[in-house]
């Protein structure tokens, strides 16, 4: 080969990688423009991540928008449970609770995640 085409081939793969480097720096994946099976991983991963005493702006802005939301106030505390999807069940098209991992918050703080969140929820 000549020096000519190996300097074009270099070229087009420092231009690549260039490119894909923009495009995972300046364009980050949001959680509503992935798939289930992303999204479900995503949420696992990111839901690892949060501690209690978060503020619902802030796990909203980790998680994007719940897939399944319930509220309810009970004198001046007003109670939220968000539903994110973390694992698949039945391919049915859509996204039921037992999918899902329930963040409960009491007044914008959030308490408790887990299964025994959504119980604490139904009995208060």
């Amino acid at each position: 080969m000549n020096a000519k085409v190996i300097r074009l081939i270099l070229a087009g793969v420092a231009l690549y990688a260039t490119f894909v480097f923009i495009v995972i720096a300046f364009y980050p994946d949001k959680p509503e423009n992935m798939d289930w099976q992303d999204r479900e991983e995503y949420n696992r991963v990111q839901i690892t991540k949060l501690k209690l005493g978060s503020t619902r702006e802030e796990v909203l802005a980790l998680l994007g928008s719940p897939d399944i939301t319930e509220a309810k106030k009970q004198g001046n505390t007003a109670i939220q449970v968000m539903f994110f999807r973390t694992q698949h069940v039945r391919a049915d098209g859509l996204t039921t609770q037992d999918e899902c991992t329930p963040l409960l918050f009491e007044n914008d703080k959030l308490i408790a995640w887990g299964e025994g969140a959504y119980l604490s929820y139904q009995q208060s």
